[in-house]
């Protein structure tokens, strides 16, 4: 379904079938694993892993086709924007948050630093089920207040939910993150 308030944005459902979503799910690698880069700051605790290395049959295979020039077509069409895949999965793979993650309201980088075309795009899938809303992590898209170029208000809130994709336009005063601090079991992430 498409929104567009605070920015356009689409939240889609049941992305995938259910038995390959719970696949990807099950091939993420342990959360102590040493391929994970580690973001730990103020602003957020999170990790991340773009590495294809590390990526077991069936994620390489959701990436590839994340990245195919037939998917990427679709979202060109939907957007009505040109696209490219990013093959080097730049602030893109596997994103995880444990207990006590954080990721403070932001904007993404708006220039790829190795291809040197603009970020337009964000696509997100959760992919942890049996999620507990309760424990946060849910994600907040905010408003820009022209004034102070900063985040003004929190518009929406997005349920991390699994088999959820949340698609949005990352090149448009686009705020998002959350404004809690993650408190789930030390076997969720």
């Amino acid at each position: 379904m498409f929104f567009d308030d605070p920015f356009p944005h689409y939240v889609l459902d049941d992305f995938l079938e259910e038995d390959y979503a719970l696949k990807l799910s099950e091939e993420f690698i342990d959360y102590n694993h040493p391929a994970w880069f580690v973001y730990d700051s103020p602003l957020e605790n999170k990790k991340a892993c773009n590495n294809w290395y590390y990526f077991p049959p069936t994620t390489y295979e959701f990436f590839q086709k994340l990245n195919s020039e037939y998917f990427v077509g679709l979202l060109s069409e939907l957007t009505g924007v040109k696209l490219h895949a990013d093959h080097g999965l730049h602030g893109a793979g596997w994103h995880v948050q444990g207990n006590g993650g954080r990721l403070n309201v932001h904007l993404d980088y708006s220039l790829h630093p190795k291809i040197k075309l603009q970020r337009k795009i964000n696509f997100i899938l959760y992919l942890t089920p049996e999620w507990n809303n309760a424990w946060g992590g849910n994600l907040e898209l905010w408003s820009h207040d022209e004034a102070t170029n900063l985040p003004k208000e929190n518009v929406k809130i997005i349920e991390n939910k699994f088999n959820r994709v949340v698609l949005f336009d990352a090149s448009v005063n686009s705020w998002h993150g959350f404004s809690d601090t993650i408190k789930c079991p030390e076997d969720k992430y």
